[in-house]
């Protein structure tokens, strides 16, 4: 066997043992998310993932679709978790450096904090692409950022609220203002009500962190300072879904209007059963699938565009399907 041969199964034996160490989104006993790389060929290109919250449906779809189109190709993958902590992501920038993977994809834990990751990874020569969250650091070079066109699936969450609030209404949000693709959500929801729901009012926009057991608190002290909220825009699911719990606890389902963000499982049943308006829906699967395809042109000599972006739909129950 040659040196380059042997070096390149080094690699893929070492990704397979990170896989391993990864944080797995899949339930006791079932594969772990790099586990797939160990029938990766020896001397095939090596992806290293560091993805926001492997606990979050939508970033598991992500890690299929990744999964599933590298595997198409025969890249070795790995994914791991940054649990909202841009720290631990750069830890894991440092390890995916360490270990020669050929490329890097982020969904950046912070999007300004993300900077002094990507510029190691510059550094070691290894190309950086982003997925669903963009980096805004004003240093680092990302060779191509694919995401949903998340200002277009705000202006889709505005419609959804204005339109079950007959176009009046006191609301608020229910936010994660560090990550890009939320600040695009909202910037496209306040602009969509600005132009076509005046007598909607956001009376408050307020941080859950994206997390489920922070919106609904959130939403507990939102329900007891504005007695007469109508509505709430959850920035994603897992927001809408923790401001649901705290609107059933104070029994205000169906007085107080959610819209969320995604159309994961669990929002469309809460959707379907009448607890929720409805969601801009995402294509995760898609935005995966999309990364790994850009990554396969510039391994292959060819330029990706800067954004790619990806249509946002939406789901309000299933007599009107996700367009």
């Amino acid at each position: 066997m040659t040196h380059r041969a042997l070096a390149a199964l080094a690699l893929t034996t070492a990704l397979v043992a990170a896989a391993g160490c990864a944080k797995s989104s899949q339930p006791a006993g079932t594969q772990s998310p790099g586990a797939s790389t160990a029938a990766a060929p020896a001397g095939s290109k090596s992806i290293g993932v560091s993805l926001l919250d492997l606990e979050a449906q939508f970033y598991q779809t992500m890690e299929q679709g990744m999964k599933d189109e590298a595997s198409k190709y025969g890249y070795a993958i790995v994914f791991t978790d940054a649990n909202h902590d841009q720290a631990k992501q750069t830890s894991q920038v440092e390890d995916f450096i360490s270990k020669h993977v050929d490329v890097i994809i982020l969904s950046p834990a912070d999007s300004k904090a993300v900077g002094p990751a990507i510029v190691e990874a510059n550094n070691a020569k290894i190309p950086l692409f982003t997925a669903d969250i963009a980096s805004t650091a004003s240093h680092g070079t990302v060779v191509s950022h694919i995401a949903s066109d998340n200002i277009q699936g705000g202006r889709v969450a505005a419609d959804l609220l204005g339109a079950a609030l007959n176009g009046a209404g006191d609301i608020a949000i229910i936010d994660e203002p560090e990550v890009t693709s939320v600040q695009d959500r909202v910037k496209g929801f306040k602009t969509e009500l600005a132009a076509k729901y005046p007598n909607v009012h956001i009376v408050a926009d307020q941080t859950a962190g994206g997390e489920r057991a922070q919106a609904a608190s959130v939403t507990d002290n939102l329900l007891q300072r504005f007695p007469n909220l109508a509505g709430i825009f959850g920035i994603n699911d897992d927001s809408a879904l923790g401001a649901l719990a705290a609107v059933k606890s104070a029994g205000k389902v169906g007085k107080i209007k959610i819209v969320g963000y995604d159309a994961n499982s669990e929002a469309r049943k809460a959707i379907d059963a009448g607890e929720m308006v409805g969601d801009p829906e995402q294509h995760p699967d898609q935005i995966g699938k999309l990364t790994i395809d850009a990554i396969h042109d510039y391994f292959n000599g060819k330029t990706p565009p800067a954004r790619i972006p990806v249509a946002v739909g939406s789901y309000t129950g299933p007599a009107t399907p996700a367009k």
